[in-house]
């Protein structure tokens, strides 16, 4: 597939899934948050399609930069309610492209690494926040952001199932895959719990690349 056909069905899918969240607010009346893990997950899942249907990171780059500048001005306009918080300061959407295309051109020759240091954001952080805020009866607070502990752990636990599933998916040897994604889930979630503002979208994925590549994955 040519990287100019891979580019369109990218911006297409992605286009989709913001139109389905702004759906599913408005006619199905889903809270915000649910919208927003919608996004958070569907989104984030471009990286498999990324690694595989691209020929060069020299355009497999260009999505996450386009919507670093589309979720900055969605941020300060409210285009995209449904991914949105609402709350100044928190610009975990834009720092989630950013780490992407950070990832992108260190990572591209080994793209187990790459989808798999998203995977701990993309699913252990949206479950995390979905859980923490329902069943989240043991709170602590760190730099002024108040977390729970049902939350952490749900980010270890699937952060984990989510890291070893995707390097079980780019055939990556089974024992050290399950051993990287226990290492790195534990990191991870350390990282998430220590990150005020929003800044984990940033530092979990850098840091669980950063855990991925040390453990000789890839």
């Amino acid at each position: 597939m040519s990287d100019s056909l891979a580019l369109l069905i990218a911006f297409v899918y992605v286009s989709l899934v913001l139109g389905i969240s702004e759906v599913l607010r408005r006619g199905a009346r889903l809270s915000v948050d649910l919208t927003r893990k919608f996004v958070h997950i569907a989104v984030g899942m471009i990286a498999f399609p990324l690694v595989l249907l691209f020929q060069s990171w020299q355009f497999a780059i260009i999505p996450p930069l386009v919507f670093v500048v589309v979720n900055y001005v969605s941020y300060r306009r409210q285009i995209f309610s449904g991914m949105e918080t609402g709350t100044r300061g928190q610009l975990g959407t834009v720092y989630f492209p950013i780490s992407f295309a950070l990832l992108i051109p260190l990572l591209w020759s080994q793209p187990a690494l790459l989808v798999a240091s998203l995977m701990p954001m993309v699913w252990g952080d949206a479950f995390a926040a979905l859980i923490g805020q329902r069943i989240g009866t043991h709170t602590f607070t760190i730099w002024g952001q108040t977390r729970s502990l049902e939350g952490t752990l749900t980010m270890f636990l699937v952060s984990g199932l989510a890291v070893f599933l995707t390097l079980i998916f780019f055939a990556q040897p089974l024992a050290s895959s399950l051993v990287a994604a226990l290492i790195v889930a534990c990191i991870a979630s350390t990282v998430e719990a220590l990150s005020p503002f929003g800044i984990d979208n940033l530092t979990v994925p850098l840091v669980s690349a950063v855990v991925l590549f040390a453990l000789g994955g890839g």
